[in-house]
């Protein structure tokens, strides 16, 4: 008992998995309307043929839906995750063809928040360039820790080129707005061109299109007219931005990207983030200076707080049962017996705990500190 309990996992409440999945949708540009009934709906009316489903549920927004789907807590979240991906696979067929990204899904628990909150912000660089480290440098090696199930980035801001197409200049040109997109599509290719053969070596042909810059944008020839060439300059302005204006963290009064941190479900939330602390040394020697990671909300502090305090109860219970029987029996022999007897019961089941998979949280502790008169 005394060495499970050092095993045991602290967390606020116990760890009720619920079989649940949220699959998420794509289509830049798209109303909710549209979203709702040309994503959402197909997608849903697919999910609804899988069996033990108990809750369905759809959100859409401005180029996005969001699916949750919970199911009977019977069921297997193995299972009904190959499930949901055979439903999306076929539901795919009657998506809207604009969609590039399939849609995606995860396992998600609705009563799981994050247990650490990392801004991470700057005073000189831009913002998509600490979302570029953000995202591709410090959330993998996070994810990678253990008891750590997986990283979101909050107010993500990813670079992009931003074309806000002059609609006056385009008509006065005979140029439409669906001619634009395809030539700029088209332009931005990085597509494999082919090998030359030879009889001592081969050579692989390299003649990459891809555009990185607001300004190779700009000297894009959008189309003919009379002869002359109009670039997308002439109609278009052509800015460096991010994918979403919409989305946005702050820390104070500083725009920052947040890197949330989810634990798993059986693992220790308090030893989740003294884990990711202890690294963030670390993390913060592989990132420019001029980045500053900061702890924005760690929940282990309450946690810590509120188990130190039941305990604290649970040793006064303790000491409240021993105090009675000695001043109602007025035996020490008679006393002795029960300040042995709930210790030991109290170390002998720790061990049941780890045996059975419970954890060190408020429900637990409360038992243990009830059970203590029922010992006597």
């Amino acid at each position: 008992g005394a060495f499970a309990y050092r095993l045991l996992g602290v967390a606020a409440l116990p760890a009720v998995d619920f079989p649940t999945i949220s699959i998420t949708a794509q289509l830049p540009g798209a109303s909710a309307e549209t979203m709702a009934a040309s994503v959402a709906a197909p997608i849903e009316r697919q999910i609804s043929n899988i069996a033990g489903i108990t809750s369905l549920t759809s959100a859409s927004s401005l180029g996005r839906s969001n699916i949750v789907i919970q199911f009977d807590l019977n069921r297997s979240i193995d299972g009904a995750a190959l499930d949901v991906q055979s439903a999306l696979t076929t539901a795919q067929r009657r998506l809207p063809v604009e969609m590039t990204t399939p849609p995606s899904f995860r396992k998600v628990n609705p009563g799981d928040f994050p247990v650490l909150a990392i801004s991470v912000n700057s005073q000189t660089l831009p913002l998509s360039k600490v979302n570029e480290y953000a995202e591709s440098l410090l959330a993998p090696q996070i994810s990678q820790l253990p008891g750590v199930a997986q990283v979101e980035v909050y107010g993500s801001q990813k670079f992009a080129v931003r074309v806000q197409v002059d609609p006056v200049a385009a008509a006065a040109r005979n140029i439409s707005l669906d001619e634009v997109r395809r030539v700029i599509a088209q332009s931005n290719s990085n597509s494999p061109v082919g090998t030359l053969y030879g009889s001592k070596q081969n050579v692989t042909l390299l003649a990459t299109s891809a555009m990185r810059q607001a300004e190779e944008y700009r000297n894009v020839v959008v189309a003919w007219r009379n002869g002359a060439p109009v670039k997308l300059e002439e109609i278009a302005n052509v800015i460096e931005s991010v994918e979403n204006t919409r989305v946005a963290s702050w820390l104070n009064d500083n725009r920052s990207v947040v890197l949330a941190v989810f634990r798993q479900p059986n693992a220790n939330a308090v030893a989740v983030v003294d884990t990711v602390r202890g690294k963030l040394p670390s993390y913060r020697a592989q990132v420019p200076a001029a980045i500053n990671l900061s702890v924005l909300n760690d929940r282990s502090i309450s946690v810590r707080e509120s188990v130190e305090d039941v305990q604290v109860t649970l040793l006064i219970a303790v000491a409240l049962v021993v105090l009675v029987i000695f001043l109602f029996l007025r035996s020490a022999s008679a006393t002795i017996i029960p300040a042995l007897a709930v210790p030991v019961s109290l170390i002998g089941t720790c061990a049941l705990m780890y045996a059975f998979n419970f954890s060190i949280n408020n429900m637990t502790l409360l038992a243990l500190t009830l059970s203590v008169g029922f010992v006597v």
